[in-house]
């Protein structure tokens, strides 16, 4: 059994089980690639692929199995090569990070910058998606970092810290008769066609709770999973925009009014995640005391020896979050 032959049976998994796609990620040849997995599945004596004629269909039982311990072989060999490059060179690698695009457009940029500056020589990967497929590149070890408000606690093999919490503001156009309400309530932006986030991305389940509690059924006639599209709607008037605060940008959103809602809604908390068992470089604990400073390094390494989420609970149990 070859380190190789691992890496080939883990990203073909990972590719949909396209072996032409993987040998282009790999920089290699589909012929060697599918050679190597026949010459593992008889050493191993199992199949690891179901197949059909030359194609490969879909994951076997036993692949399952075998690609569930192949991905934790691998993750290991990174982190030793993870703690050489740290010996070897304190101020050379590189860093991972799966984000959503709120964060991505307008929390991370100055973190990112400062970072770059101080470090010129690690090289960057940035990846957006869905809150499940940020989570899932983290706990799989395929990004170094998560950073997102939803669906890390689904994980159990994440550490999830807390990095700051925030809260919403209604988008309207100027003259919007709801800039005329001294305080708004539900109602009253229940009576106007609603235009916000997808379910499942920033905080949206925090202002579904808001208006069932209130027994009230909010018309959400436009859904997005970026802010910058959802702004782009409510100046075509489509509806009143529901977003993250931090979204709105008082020096480019000169033709929106925002109008603070913080009291009609629970704060939201963005969270940070990484695989129980990473290693972390040192310049990877700037990275993250640099986005939340009160995660320092002696506090990280403390929660990397919790073994529960409760436990990590009672660990900032009297730690001052920061408010957005």
């Amino acid at each position: 059994m070859k380190l190789q032959q691992l890496r080939y049976i883990w990203e073909v998994a990972h590719h949909d089980l396209n072996v032409s796609a993987t040998a282009q990620s790999l920089y290699t040849s589909q012929p060697g690639i599918s050679k190597q997995i026949r010459l593992l599945e008889d050493e191993l004596g199992v199949e690891i692929f179901s197949r059909s004629g030359k194609h490969l269909t879909r994951i076997t039982p036993a692949g399952q199995a075998i690609l569930r311990t192949a991905g934790e072989i691998l993750r290991k060999v990174e982190s030793i090569k993870q703690v050489a490059q740290e010996f070897s060179n304190d101020r050379k690698g590189s860093l991972s990070l799966a984000t959503t695009h709120t964060q991505a457009r307008y929390t991370l940029p100055k973190v990112i910058a400062g970072f770059v500056e101080r470090y010129p020589d690690v090289s960057l990967h940035m990846h957006q998606g869905t809150p499940i497929q940020i989570s899932e590149m983290a706990a799989e070890g395929s990004v170094d970092f998560a950073i997102a408000t939803e669906a890390m606690e689904l994980f159990s093999d994440l550490i999830i810290l807390p990095c700051y919490t925030w809260n919403r503001v209604v988008l309207v156009p100027k003259n919007h008769p709801l800039c005329q309400v001294s305080k708004l309530t539900l109602e009253d932006i229940a009576k106007c066609p609603i235009v916000t986030y997808v379910f499942g991305f920033s905080g949206r389940s925090r202002m579904d709770e808001a208006f069932m509690e209130h027994g009230l059924a909010p018309r959400v006639v436009f859904t997005a999973s970026d802010a910058d599209v959802i702004k782009t709607y409510v100046r075509m008037g489509l509806g009143v925009g529901i977003v993250a605060k931090m979204a709105y940008q008082p020096e480019v959103d000169t033709d929106l009014v925002a109008i603070d809602v913080g009291h009609l809604f629970r704060d939201s908390l963005t969270k940070f995640g990484f695989r129980r068992g990473t290693f972390i470089r040192g310049f990877m604990f700037e990275f993250i005391e640099m986005f939340a400073p009160h995660l320092t390094k002696e506090l990280v390494n403390e929660a990397f020896n919790c073994h529960s989420k409760l436990e990590i609970d009672e660990l900032f149990a009297n730690v001052k979050v920061p408010h957005y």
